[in-house]
């Protein structure tokens, strides 16, 4: 009898993020993870203790995947860290469109966002560093920012629009100048 092949956590996680790029998130089930491997379900149920356990790991491999992209695009160093940040979400919409859905296009309420408000701290200082607006203005022009960024990556993971790099570019750069215009505080 030939030895039997091995399917490890990863593989289940691998296969499940194949799925939910061809098919979506809704597509993550033991059937179609089983189909996928080639295997009985017993694997995924040895692996994790349920499908809310896989999910999660692969909300958070995702996670893993969109943190490359921003990595990437800061070391480029094409643009200044808190655009190229920007550019980088909105890249990985267009590219990973169904992991873009998956982390940013769910219901989130009820769960732990720590994560995502470390981000956030981390970006409302490099705004505060790179304009000298204090606390309060930098964290509203983050949120400004940001939701003009969030727009276009969801026009472009849902298929509304598909602009080009250069033309997003200039937006995030005017929508940046004219924050940083709004909020600066006028001298004296």
């Amino acid at each position: 009898m030939p030895p039997r092949v091995k399917v490890t956590k990863e593989d289940v996680i691998n296969a499940s993020l194949d799925i939910v790029r061809k098919d979506g998130a809704e597509a993550i089930n033991a059937r179609n993870i089983a189909s996928f491997l080639s295997c009985s379900t017993q694997p995924i149920f040895s692996n994790f203790e349920s499908m809310d356990e896989l999910r999660l790991a692969v909300i958070t491999k995702a996670n893993e995947l969109f943190s490359e992209y921003m990595e990437r695009e800061i070391k480029l160093g094409e643009f200044p860290a808190y655009k190229a940040s920007g550019m980088a979400y909105i890249r990985f919409a267009k590219e990973e469109k169904e992991l873009f859905k998956l982390l940013y296009m769910r219901d989130r309420s009820g769960e732990n966002l720590d994560e995502d408000k470390s981000l956030n701290d981390r970006m409302e200082a490099t705004v505060h560093q790179n304009t000298g607006l204090d606390s309060e203005r930098s964290k509203l022009f983050h949120l400004e920012m940001w939701a003009i960024v969030h727009g276009i990556a969801t026009m472009s993971a849902s298929g509304f629009l598909d602009l080009d790099r250069d033309l997003i570019s200039k937006m995030l750069t005017d929508a940046y100048q004219g924050l940083k215009k709004q909020y600066e505080v006028p001298k004296e």
